[in-house]
């Protein structure tokens, strides 16, 4: 009797330190106590990646022991200790780094030189073997109202070409859209956004020769960061064609991009005809924001997220259109994964792929949702 129940409490112990056990961390400043949006959240022993929502709050599952490692470029990196993660949603304060070097560069080349560089070194060092796990999703808004909602895990694989190789996963859709709404607003075509990210193509117009006569082009030292310089490239007044404001964080001895941020001010907008023909779009907002990772040798897309919103004209209406999208890394791998040519997802977007779920991969994939976000997508999910 003795021995089947010592059997029992080794057999119980064995099952209990293997489950999975959830963390939360909710990140914030020591000095102004809010929490920070985009931490970089590492996972040592599985080499999982979050990073922190709006509420400053990572979730992942660990089964067994490991540090965490919190890093952001304005902040002094964090590990924590394992044990001190028992405590479910533990708060973890971060020191501003306040190193106020904003001091303007002076450079023998032109900024737009630099710039050119900077872009190239960058897109020759993604331009290599590896795959990406990344959680991807989409909120979609019709005048003003949420209609539409799709997120997935899904795999990139990199071959050193432009071109990726594409596997879904797990996804979910709810909601719909109207059949006059047109194909393109139908989410994002993964592939493209991707390849983006990866050959920088929202830098173009500003590559170009007659750039400098539309844009102002400023490098400064880092406020926060002595080791990166943030070039900030803005339209003239007297610029006829340029709206986008551009800033750019890289460092420039490795001479690799780190972030970059694009946004159009309600000035600018108002630089631009108004558009009447049918089918045209009328851009009310547009915001990009992409953020890199260097780990050692390791260059590749952290995560991202982009807004746009404008208005749609038809024959009879205006319709309203707001799209958010975002991706987040949550694992980066140099080993490629094998699969068969059926399992390629070839479409443009996860709108119309049935919906696969096989975990609650939307909590514990890199980036966990805001309350406010839960209940948008649940509202979704309760008209299906």
């Amino acid at each position: 009797m003795r021995k089947s129940i010592l059997l029992f409490f080794v057999l119980s112990s064995v099952s209990v330190f293997s489950q999975n056990e959830e963390y939360s961390i909710i990140v914030k400043d020591i000095e102004t106590l809010l929490p920070i949006e985009n931490v970089t959240v590492e996972i040592l022993k599985t080499k999982q990646i979050l990073s922190s929502n709006k509420d400053g709050k990572v979730t992942f599952i660990l089964n067994g022991a490991s540090n965490v490692q919190i890093s952001e470029t304005n902040y002094e990196d964090l590990t924590i200790r394992w044990a001190s993660l028992k405590e479910n949603g533990f708060v973890v304060y971060l020191n501003n780094k306040n190193n106020k070097l904003d001091e303007i560069v002076l450079s023998k080349q032109s900024p737009q030189k630099v710039l050119q560089k900077i872009v190239s070194n960058s897109a020759d060092k993604l331009a290599s073997s590896y795959r990406l796990k990344v959680y991807v999703r989409e909120f979609f808004m019709l005048d003003n109202k949420y209609s539409y909602y799709n997120d997935g895990l899904v795999n990139f694989q990199f071959s050193g070409k432009p071109s990726t190789t594409l596997l879904v996963e797990q996804n979910r859709s709810y909601g719909l859209l109207e059949t006059d709404v047109s194909t393109d607003l139908k989410g994002y075509d993964l592939n493209n956004i991707m390849k983006n990210y990866s050959d920088f193509k929202y830098f173009d117009p500003l590559l170009d020769p007659k750039a400098k006569k539309e844009y102002d082009f400023i490098i400064r030292g880092h406020a926060k960061n002595k080791d990166y310089y943030v070039m900030t490239i803005t339209p003239f007044d007297k610029a006829k064609e340029a709206i986008d404001n551009f800033e750019i964080i890289y460092d420039p001895e490795k001479k690799l991009i780190v972030e970059f941020t694009i946004d159009i001010t309600p000035q600018n907008l108002d630089k631009v005809v108004e558009k009447t023909t049918e089918n045209s779009k009328n851009i009310t907002r547009s915001f990009i924001k992409v953020d890199y990772r260097l780990d050692g040798e390791d260059y590749y897309l952290l995560n991202s997220n982009e807004e746009i919103a404008y208005n749609l004209i038809l024959k009879e209406e205006v319709k309203k259109i707001q799209v958010r999208n975002s991706f987040t890394t949550t694992n980066f791998n140099r080993q490629n994964f094998t699969y068969s040519e059926s399992d390629v997802f070839k479409e443009k977007s996860l709108f119309n792929k049935k919906n696969k779920i096989l975990t609650n991969y939307w909590d514990i994939s890199g980036f966990v949702a805001t309350d406010e976000e839960k209940a948008i997508v649940s509202s979704l999910e309760f008209k299906m």
